[in-house]
C-alpha cells in the first residue's frame, strides 16, 4: 500500500534535511575558519615584516629596492593567504581520499590493487620532474615580479624627470624586457603543466588497461567477479582523479612556497645595527659629542672618511664644510647610528655611541635634511611624527620661531590641511621649514642641519636663517653645507677634503689662513651674500 512508502519518504525527508544542514554548517565552519587563519596569518607576517625592516640598518636598504621590499610585504603575504584558504584542506582532503580508495582496492582483492598500483612508479617519477620544473619557474615568477615592482616604484617617483628628458620609449624598452622575463617564467610552469595533466591521464588509461586484461582474465579463471572488476575500474577513475587534484593544488603550493623561502630570507637578515646586551645610561645627557679617530667605509676596502676626530661641546654650534663628496653627511650617518664606524669611535658624554639603547641616543637628536621627507598625513601629523605629548599650542610656536606659521594659517585646514605623499603639494622651502618646525617641536638636545638651505630661493635661505639663531641658542648643534653664508657664525668650522680633516677653526681664522675654506668663500661667498643681504635690505626698507 502507498501508505508504508509515504511513511518512508517522510522519513528519508526528515533524515536528509537535518544531514544537508549539518553539511552547510560544517562547510561554511570550515570555510571560514581557514579564511580567518589565512588572514590571520597574513596580518602577522605583515606585522612581522614591517617590525624586522624597522630593525635594519641603511645599508640594508642601499643594497634592496624599495619595489622588491614591499613585494615582500605584499604580493608574497597574499600568495601563502592563498594556501590557507584554498589549497591547504583540498590537499589534506585529497590524501584522505586516496588512502580510503586504496585500503579499499587492497581489501576488495589485493593481486589486482597492486597490479593497478604497477603504475604509481612512473607516475611518481613524473610528479618529481613536474615538482622540479614548477619549483624553478615560480622561483622565477617571484623575481621576476619584485623586479617589476621594483622598476615601477622607481620610473613612477622619477617621472618628471623621465618625461623631462624624453627618456619614455627607453624606458618602455626596459621594462618591456623586465615584462618578457616575467612572461617566460610563466611559460616554463605552463609548459610543465601541459605534459603532467596529459602523461597522468595516459597512465590512468594505461591502468584501466591492466585491470581490463588482468581483471578479465581471473573473471573466466572464477578468482573474481565481474562485480569486482567493474568496482575496481570506478575506484581506479576516483583513484587518479585526486592525484590530478593534487597535482592543480601544487600550483597553489610550489608558490606559496617560493614566497614563503623570500619572506623568511628577509626575515632571517640581521640587523648589523642593534642594542647592546648591556647599555649604558645617560641619566642627564649633556650633549657632549666626540669623534676619535673615526674611519668608516660604505664598501669594503673603499673608505669615505679617514682619521676624523674634533669634539663638539655641550651648547656650542659646530659647522662641517667641503666639497661634494668630502663625507660631510656620513658624519651625520654615523652620528646617528645608521652606520657604526669601522675604525675608532664616537663618543656621546664620554660613552661609545654603540654601548648606548639605540632609543636612548636617537631620542637626543633632531635633523632636517636638504631633501626634507613629508608622509601622508597631515600637517599635525607631519609635525609631531607620533609624538602625542606635542601639544597644539608647542607646534604653533615652533612654526612660528621658523616663519611657517602664516602659511599654515593660511591654508584651508590649517595644521590638519592633508599632506600628499612626500609633500608633492608643498614647495621645496616648505617642506624644508616645516622639517625645520618639527625639529623644533620635538625640542632636541641637539640639533643636526645637514645642507638645510642649499636648496631653497634667497628669500626662503633668509628666513630659515633668522630662524637658525634663535633655534641654536643653547642647543648643541652640527650644520652641514656647501653654502658657507649659513655657517660664518658657528663657534667652530670643520673643513672635510677627502675625507679627513683639512681646517678646523672660526670663520675668520680660516680665511686668515688662506687655505681650502678661503678658496671656497672666494668661490661661493660673495654672490651668495649678495642675493641673501639683498633680501634682507628689501625687508628692513618694507
Amino acid at each position: 500500500s502507498p501508505q508504508p512508502l509515504t511513511g518512508i519518504l517522510e522519513l528519508t525527508f526528515l533524515f536528509y534535511l537535518p544531514i544537508m544542514l549539518l553539511s552547510f554548517v560544517l562547510e561554511f565552519a570550515q570555510s571560514f575558519a581557514m579564511q580567518i587563519v589565512g588572514q590571520k596569518v597574513m596580518y602577522d607576517l605583515r606585522k612581522q615584516i614591517f617590525a624586522h625592516l624597522q630593525r635594519l640598518e641603511m645599508s640594508f636598504f642601499d643594497r634592496n629596492p624599495v619595489g622588491r621590499l614591499v613585494t615582500r610585504a605584499t604580493t608574497d603575504v597574499d600568495v601563502l593567504n592563498d594556501l590557507f584558504a584554498s589549497g591547504m584542506v583540498a590537499i589534506f582532503g585529497d590524501f584522505f581520499t586516496l588512502a580510503s580508495i586504496i585500503v579499499v582496492m587492497l581489501g576488495l582483492n589485493w593481486k589486482l590493487a597492486l597490479l593497478t598500483f604497477s603504475v604509481l612508479p612512473v607516475i611518481a617519477l613524473v610528479t618529481m620532474e613536474f615538482r622540479r620544473a614548477v619549483r624553478e619557474s615560480y622561483r622565477k615568477i617571484r623575481v621576476a615580479i619584485a623586479r617589476i615592482n621594483a622598476y615601477l616604484q622607481e620610473h613612477i617617483t622619477g617621472m618628471a624627470v623621465l618625461q623631462l628628458f624624453n627618456r619614455e620609449a627607453k624606458s618602455t624598452e626596459e621594462f618591456e624586457a623586465i615584462n618578457r622575463t616575467h612572461m617566460e617564467a610563466y611559460k616554463d610552469s605552463i609548459l610543465a603543466y601541459g605534459l603532467f595533466y596529459p602523461a597522468v591521464e595516459l597512465l590512468s588509461t594505461v591502468a584501466v588497461a591492466i585491470i581490463l586484461y588482468f581483471g578479465g582474465g581471473m573473471t573466466l579463471h572464477g578468482a573474481v567477479t565481474v562485480g569486482t572488476v567493474i568496482a575496481f575500474l570506478q575506484y581506479s577513475q576516483r583513484f587518479f582523479r585526486p592525484i590530478q587534484d593534487l597535482s592543480d593544488k601544487y600550483n597553489i603550493l610550489q608558490a606559496a612556497m617560493a614566497s614563503s623561502e623570500r619572506i623568511f630570507k628577509l626575515l632571517d637578515a640581521p640587523a648589523a645595527i642593534h642594542d647592546p646586551a648591556k647599555p649604558q645610561t645617560l641619566p642627564e645627557p649633556r650633549g657632549r659629542i666626540e669623534f676619535a679617530n673615526v674611519a668608516f667605509a660604505y664598501q669594503a676596502g673603499h673608505r669615505v672618511i679617514e682619521g676624523v676626530s674634533f669634539t663638539i661641546e655641550p651648547g656650542e654650534t659646530v659647522a662641517v664644510v667641503g666639497h661634494t663628496g668630502a663625507g660631510k653627511t656620513t658624519l651625520t650617518n654615523l652620528l646617528l647610528r645608521f652606520y657604526d664606524v669601522s675604525d675608532g669611535a664616537i663618543l656621546f658624554d664620554g660613552a661609545d655611541l654603540r654601548e648606548l639603547r639605540l632609543r636612548d641616543l636617537r631620542r637626543n637628536f633632531a635633523i632636517v635634511l636638504q631633501d626634507p621627507f613629508l608622509f601622508s598625513g597631515t600637517i599635525a601629523s607631519n609635525v609631531r611624527l607620533g609624538s602625542a605629548w606635542i601639544t597644539q599650542d608647542a607646534m604653533r610656536a615652533a612654526a612660528e620661531r621658523v616663519n611657517i606659521l602664516g602659511f599654515i594659517q593660511s591654508l584651508p585646514g590649517g595644521f590638519e590641511e592633508p599632506v600628499k605623499e612626500r609633500g608633492a603639494t608643498l614647495s621645496v622651502g616648505q617642506k624644508q621649514l616645516l622639517s625645520f618646525a618639527r625639529a623644533l617641536a620635538h625640542n632636541p638636545r641637539i640639533l643636526i642641519l645637514d645642507e638645510a638651505t642649499s636648496s631653497v630661493d634667497p628669500e626662503t635661505e633668509f628666513l630659515i636663517r633668522e630662524a637658525s639663531r634663535r633655534l641654536l641658542e643653547n642647543r648643541t648643534s652640527l650644520v652641514i653645507a656647501h653654502r658657507l653664508s649659513t655657517v660664518q657664525n658657528a663657534s667652530k668650522i670643520i673643513v672635510m677634503h677627502k675625507g679627513r680633516v683639512r681646517e678646523v677653526g672660526s670663520h675668520q681664522e680660516l680665511l686668515a689662513r688662506r687655505g681650502i675654506y678661503w678658496k671656497l668663500y672666494q668661490l661661493q661667498y660673495k654672490d651668495q651674500e649678495t642675493s641673501v643681504d639683498r633680501v634682507a635690505d628689501e625687508r628692513v626698507e618694507s
